[in-house]
């Protein structure tokens, strides 16, 4: 099955430009806080101009329903990924396509992710690495510790994932996505479309192997 790759912290139509020639099959728009987050009006027009090729994803933290549901009403399709402290139940309302990032923390085991991910039955799940354990660029974690839970549901992969790295990745894991920000951004917080094509290049390669 071939790894599909997302780009995140797409703020404007030019990050999601630069995603789509790169070769991605998704990208990410940021609602809760932070440095990427994307604005409103931004949103509308990404909504207006990608192609139904391409999976859009809206990142929230914590959110409100109506905010989620007021980002689908302007972009059918949505996937809602999900960054917070959000209740299996709250998961479950949402309904449609969701994913519910579960956070790696030190010392955490297959087993323990396991059952981490046990309260989200109906979502994906995305392995990040937990905030309290990030250096000012975050680390990739042990990716070995995924690679069962991989066997048995759909799981995306992200934290520390670059150009360099991410073939590894994909080889332990066997992931259904991988998913990347700062490893292909340029110094000014934009998209890199030479960093972007050569990680997506890294995951066809590894696909292949």
């Amino acid at each position: 099955m071939r790894t599909r790759v997302k780009i995140c912290g797409c703020a404007n139509w030019a990050d999601v430009e630069a995603a789509i020639e790169a070769g991605a099959d998704a990208v990410g728009m940021i609602f809760a806080v932070s440095p990427r987050r994307i604005a409103w009006p931004d949103f509308e027009e990404i909504a207006r101009r990608i192609p139904p090729m391409i999976t859009p994803v809206a990142v929230f933290a914590d959110p409100k329903r109506a905010e989620v549901e007021a980002a689908r009403d302007a972009l059918p399709g949505l996937v809602v990924q999900l960054h917070g402290n959000e209740s299996g139940a709250f998961v479950s309302e949402l309904g449609g396509l969701v994913i519910k990032a579960i956070p790696v923390r030190a010392g955490d085991t297959s087993d323990r992710l396991a059952r981490r991910c046990e309260a989200f039955p109906s979502a994906d799940v995305l392995f990040d690495v937990a905030r309290e354990d990030r250096s000012i660029h975050a680390d990739p974690f042990a990716w070995g510790h995924a690679a069962p839970i991989a066997r048995s549901r759909p799981v995306v992969i992200a934290g520390g994932l670059t150009p360099q790295n991410v073939a590894e990745c994909v080889r332990t894991v066997r992931p259904f996505a991988v998913d990347v920000r700062t490893g292909v951004e340029d110094g000014h917080g934009r998209t890199d479309p030479l960093a972007a094509a050569a990680f997506v290049e890294a995951v066809h390669e590894a696909d292949e192997t």
